[in-house]
């Protein structure tokens, strides 16, 4: 399977988007927008995860019912990725977090790992990336790539804010059985690899590292 990506047009999100777009945003507003529009996202990225019968005595008497049959793994890309997170584990509890931390050279902007910590059992579970901004794509493919490396099967998904096309494009070159669902899909990326008009580092934003 190709990768598929779906854009979300709901209002809370163009809204949520208009405030950490904006400049002048605090750190923590911004970091909490990022957790709003990730809730939206999660509902979307988690809408095919099958479902196993089962059977519920409720006050009043037995019912048929369903309950999710799939282990989760939500794998956040250090450190934007972890505003990303609680969304997810509202609607999935259960889920096991790891994570893979990812640098970008500002110069080459190239991204190197400097931490991975992931499930012993990667392979059994559906995964789901978080990684708010999918810019050049360097980044989300080297990712992809250690995840199959470390057992993952079936489709991958991915919740991020925003993509560049060109971004996009090398993603979709490179990588089979994705699913990314993105806030938004902005203009292009600038000469040092930003997206525009974007929404600056989202990382330093969050964590007000600015």
């Amino acid at each position: 399977m190709s990768v598929r990506v779906t854009v979300i047009d709901h209002p809370v999100v163009a809204d949520t988007l208009a405030i950490i777009r904006d400049a002048s945003t605090s750190t923590t507003d911004f970091s909490a927008g990022m957790g709003r529009i990730a809730q939206v996202l999660a509902l979307h990225a988690t809408a095919d995860l099958p479902l196993a019968p089962v059977s519920v005595q409720t006050p009043l008497a037995m019912t048929s019912a369903h309950r999710l049959a799939a282990d989760v793994a939500i794998i956040p890309v250090l450190r934007a990725g972890l505003t990303m997170v609680e969304g997810l584990r509202d609607l999935i509890p259960t889920a096991a977090v790891g994570m893979i931390g990812m640098a970008r050279d500002e110069h080459t902007h190239v991204a190197s790992t400097y931490l991975e910590r992931l499930p012993a059992d990667l392979a059994t579970r559906r995964v789901i990336i978080t990684e708010p901004m999918i810019a050049t794509g360097g980044s989300l493919i080297d990712v992809v790539h250690r995840l199959r490396q470390a057992g993952a099967t079936g489709e991958i998904t991915v919740m991020s804010l925003l993509a560049a096309p060109e971004g996009l494009a090398r993603v979709q070159s490179a990588l089979v059985d994705v699913h990314i669902v993105v806030a938004a899909i902005d203009e292009r990326l600038d000469d040092n690899a930003f997206i525009v008009p974007g929404l600056g580092d989202a990382g330093d934003r969050a964590f007000g590292t600015i």
